[in-house]
């Protein structure tokens, strides 16, 4: 029989697409080894549906509020319904109730995290890839629920996984500029940083937009992008790896695209768009694995990085000695030993 696994994450213009895109990676990987991966949402945009559905992932509604009593009946009643091995759960609105009760209701389930932010935690196990992961966070957790913690568990969807033997050439001038902030950029970074860049009035230099399919102001950057022939847009890619190999820097924001640019070497600036963010970026920013930038000082660091080299080369040395790319197999190996631990 073929192992199933369940997959509980949502999606929205509010929430974002991040915890999706992360737990698309672990699907991709449960895949690769033979199983049968399926997402239970209450939430989910058009383009993440569409995206799920294009790796041949099953995707099931509920028609509960995320992270409520229902959402954990429903989730738990899919589980048997589907005779999954184990359930994945991530996002912030599932906090300790909700976890206790998957618990009572006989759900073996991997919890994924990036703050501590739940008063206990009563799963299995726990995931948090960030760099500023510790133990500390959870003190509060039952005896049994184990911590998977620190950017070896980062979670790399199948496309990066392929270029894990590639060396990024840091030039001596940046022609190429890459600029992504999730999927739905709720602050308009986007624009504040082209304005930003067109301030510095740099010659020679392709901007590459990427437009997550939540962004509603993606017709405004089109509009936006028409008179100035340096500026491409990309909605919905799926391509991600060869545009980090394409761009010289990035500006992003400091969610979990970040992982992917460190994997990938690439010298970048990372603004918070949102409070969860802000643990991470700022200890990426106190490495020096990548710059945290305000929109007040945007344009002064960013020129800071297009003229010096020493900088770029810093920055993509020290950001590529944090994600290995094996993150996804350390999990299933987690999650593996807990399935077998179950049966004997």
């Amino acid at each position: 029989m073929v192992p199933t696994l369940l997959i509980r994450a949502d999606a929205s213009q509010e929430m974002g697409t991040g915890h999706v895109m992360r737990c698309l990676a672990l699907a991709q990987a449960w895949k690769d080894v033979g199983g049968n991966p399926i997402f239970a949402m209450s939430a989910k945009t058009e383009s993440i549906e569409s995206r799920l559905k294009s790796e041949g992932f099953e995707v099931i509604s509920l028609d509960a509020d995320p992270g409520s009593v229902a959402d954990a009946y429903q989730t738990a009643d899919i589980s048997a319904r589907k005779n999954a091995c184990f359930v994945i759960v991530d996002g912030y609105h599932f906090g300790s109730l909700y976890q206790k009760l998957m618990k009572s209701l006989g759900v073996r389930f991997l919890f994924i995290d990036d703050n501590g932010h739940a008063d206990h935690y009563y799963a299995d196990i726990v995931l948090n890839q960030n760099i500023h992961a510790d133990k500390k966070l959870y003190y509060h957790r039952e005896n049994y629920t184990k911590l998977l913690l620190g950017t070896k568990y980062v979670l790399l969807r199948r496309e990066f996984r392929d270029f894990r033997n590639w060396i990024r050439d840091v030039p001596n001038a940046v022609r190429n500029i890459l600029v992504t902030f999730g999927g739905s950029d709720p602050t308009n970074a986007t624009c504040k940083t082209i304005q930003a860049l067109e301030q510095l009035n740099i010659t020679d230099v392709q901007i590459r937009i990427v437009a997550g399919g939540s962004n509603y102001r993606y017709s405004q950057l089109q509009s936006f992008a028409e008179s100035r022939h340096w500026i491409r847009i990309d909605r919905n890619v799926t391509n991600m790896p060869e545009l980090m190999t394409w761009a010289d820097i990035a500006v992003s924001a400091a969610g979990s695209t970040v992982w992917e640019l460190a994997f990938m070497g690439l010298p970048s600036l990372i603004m918070i768009v949102a409070d969860n963010q802000y643990k991470a970026a700022s200890e990426l920013d106190r490495t020096g694995c990548f710059k945290l930038v305000q929109e007040h000082n945007l344009s002064e660091e960013l020129n800071k990085l297009l003229l010096s080299k020493s900088l770029r080369s810093s920055y993509a040395h020290r950001c590529k000695d944090l994600v290995d790319g094996d993150g996804c197999m350390r999990v299933l190996s987690a999650i593996f030993k807990e399935v077998e631990d179950l049966h004997d």
